[in-house]
């Protein structure tokens, strides 16, 4: 049974989380992205949780900023170093009491959360035993890219609007119009989606009800956006490898008809990510959660070896 609880971090920020299963056993925390929430992974929690496959204590925040969660105003406070500091606090909160307190089993993470969860490993390895992440790009190839490619620069063109002040105002107008169309032209072959039913649409009505300014403040405070003639964006940003490099064992999965974050980012990860296993799924698209939550559950159980 999923339960939601409001976790407050000593830092002065609360987290709503869904959970699954027995505190104090090992611990696979899920990040989700924009413009979701921690629902996406309900499905994945009531999986692992059971004994039969390998009876986790399952937590999915909703990043501050969405849902129910702390929603700073100031657009500085989701930096990458507070939003890393979020998920480092609730680790502590969460295993403890765990066979590996301040350690999890893994971090699963999609989109901005999978953003998040690459910095969270390079700069906290032992935080985790390994990480999982879904659609996702390192800041080192989306660096690149963002900063060089005409056909990253054009597809990342949303982000400069979700950037804009008056982004939450206009994403609210007229029943979210325009927020729907990011479940379809992230895709290939845009139109209806399947998974996308009334219920779900329902699910998502209710998270963009109680606000849309922290989630939208993710990219007003990033630098990795697409430049703009008043703004250099990730032309200007300069990536040590020392603070991006991850050692932790990672498997990317990668559903190959992203449009928004084409397979090029996929391109020399190794580099940055020694430990790597990626495995690309023909026909998904950035919505890969939603559209093939028995192939993402397959692919991560086979990972955990549960």
């Amino acid at each position: 049974m999923i339960e939601t609880r409001q976790i407050d971090l000593p830092h002065g920020i609360t987290l709503s989380c869904r959970m699954a299963g027995q505190a104090g056993r090992p611990v696979l925390m899920f990040l989700h992205g924009f413009p979701e929430a921690a629902f996406v992974w309900d499905g994945l929690l009531s999986h692992f949780s059971k004994p039969e496959h390998g009876g986790w204590y399952c937590v999915a925040p909703n990043l501050r900023g969405f849902e129910r969660s702390s929603s700073p105003d100031d657009v500085n406070a989701y930096r990458a170093r507070h939003l890393v500091q979020d998920i480092v606090a609730l680790t502590d909160l969460v295993t403890a009491g765990s066979p590996s307190p301040g350690r999890l089993g893994a971090l699963i993470a999609h989109d901005w959360g999978g953003a998040v969860a690459w910095t969270v490993a390079a700069q906290h390895p032992a935080l985790m035993q390994q990480l999982v992440i879904l659609n996702a790009p390192h800041p080192g190839p989306f660096q690149r890219e963002l900063a060089h490619n005409p056909q990253q620069q054009a597809a990342s063109q949303y982000m400069n609007f979700l950037a804009r002040t008056d982004a939450p105002r206009l994403l609210a107008e007229n029943d979210f119009a325009r927020l729907w169309p990011f479940f379809t032209n992230m895709a290939a072959d845009s139109g209806p989606q399947a998974w996308l039913t009334d219920a779900v649409r329902d699910q998502y009505r209710e998270v963009w009800r109680l606000g849309l300014h922290g989630s939208c403040h993710y990219y007003g405070a990033s630098p990795l956006r697409p430049p703009t003639p008043a703004d250099p964006a990730a032309t200007a940003v300069q990536l040590p490898p020392d603070k991006v490099m991850v050692r932790v064992p990672t498997r990317v999965i990668w559903g190959m008809g992203d449009t928004a974050l084409p397979p090029a980012l996929l391109d020399g990860l190794s580099a940055w990510v020694p430990d790597l296993d990626v495995v690309q799924v023909p026909g998904a698209t950035h919505w890969i959660v939603h559209e093939q939550p028995g192939e993402v559950t397959r692919l991560i159980a086979e990972r955990l070896g549960s």
